[in-house]
């Protein structure tokens, strides 16, 4: 197990890996998505940071991701959504960094979105645009090394058009076709171009492969 984290109590691991369990079942698709990650490992070495809801449901997307190979750390978006002993079971069993308490005061809030940034993320991944506004106003050193990010709600959509200092890529998953239950084969072009740039390779198939050159 990691030591680095933050969650109300570890010893809630097993019952919110029962919970997580339960949720992958109606999770077909990122079950077999992660399948193929654990097989190809795509994102060997990727840093990650997400700041989204922390419940089963994102438990899965973070357990995929680490499956693929990304270094992953994940602090909750809102805090009175956070499932505790969730949390606890991506700490305990899957060694994925939690920054993420269940109705956390301010204080606590930022120094969690704090700990997300310091793990130096190549990607982030938000949902009300925290992450990325901490970089553009506190964290500029991390803009170099940064491929792009994705933002999941209208909350954070009007922030886009802010994050050009970051010379990425500004994803809004909710407007992409996958919301309208279309199939989406490849990622952002802009995203695409900075990762094959850091050296990273990514296929033309009808499903998207990455790997690191």
């Amino acid at each position: 197990m990691i030591k680095s984290y933050d969650v109300k109590d570890i010893d809630l691991a097993d019952a919110g890996r029962r919970r997580i369990e339960w949720a992958e079942k109606e999770m077909p698709v990122l079950r077999l998505i992660r399948e193929r990650f654990e097989k190809e490992r795509p994102l060997e070495g990727l840093r990650l940071s997400a700041c989204l809801h922390v419940t089963s449901e994102t438990a899965n997307l973070m357990r995929t991701l680490a499956a693929g190979g990304a270094d992953t750390v994940l602090c909750a978006s809102n805090p009175l959504s956070t499932q505790d002993d969730v949390a606890a079971s991506l700490v305990a069993h899957e060694s994925i960094p939690v920054y993420a308490i269940k109705g956390e005061d301010h204080d606590t809030y930022y120094s969690h979105l704090q700990s997300a940034l310091d793990h130096n993320p190549q990607i982030t991944m938000d949902d009300g645009a925290d992450l990325v506004t901490g970089v553009l106003k506190q964290r500029s050193d991390l803009i170099p090394n940064m491929f792009g990010s994705t933002e999941e709600t209208t909350t954070g959509a009007p922030v886009s058009p802010r994050t050009k200092p970051l010379n990425s890529s500004t994803v809004n998953t909710r407007g992409l076709c996958g919301k309208s239950r279309q199939m989406c084969s490849t990622p952002s072009i802009p995203i695409r171009s900075r990762m094959r740039s850091a050296g990273w390779r990514m296929s033309r198939a009808p499903r998207t492969s990455l790997s690191r050159a």
